[in-house]
């Protein structure tokens, strides 16, 4: 069990304090643990896409990284992700910054992920 410096501490880590809410800590191990791996494959595909200027791929896996974000609440990386998605996205510059955009939200996903999961793995101590 955490104590209350640990969920207080949590609660600045965003989308993870509202799976620690709901979910018994085991549980939002294996969903952190799942949704981290899918950050990274789909992430790496948009990068490869952006690069080779594959616009409908880059879609593609913008809308599946929106999914995953959204489902565990990382609501930042699924608006950027969102965005990603527009209609009016195309050519080398576009893809860029909307590969920026995801990129820093990701970044901030990561670093609430690694920190949410240090506090679950303390909690386990």
């Amino acid at each position: 069990m955490q104590d209350s410096h640990d969920e207080a501490s949590l609660t600045a880590h965003g989308f993870a304090a509202q799976l620690m809410e709901d979910l018994p800590p085991v549980d939002v191990r294996h969903v952190l643990d799942v949704f981290a791996a899918d950050l990274e494959r789909l992430y790496d595909a948009i990068y490869r896409q952006a690069s080779a200027s594959d616009i409908e791929g880059f879609r593609r896996n913008a809308h599946a990284l929106a999914g995953a974000a959204g489902a565990v609440g990382a609501a930042a990386l699924e608006a950027a992700c969102r965005d990603a998605m527009r209609p009016g996205l195309s050519g080398p510059q576009d893809l860029a910054a909307a590969l920026d955009a995801i990129g820093h939200a990701a970044s901030a996903t990561e670093a609430d992920l690694q920190a949410a999961v240090k506090l679950l793995d303390r909690g386990h101590d």
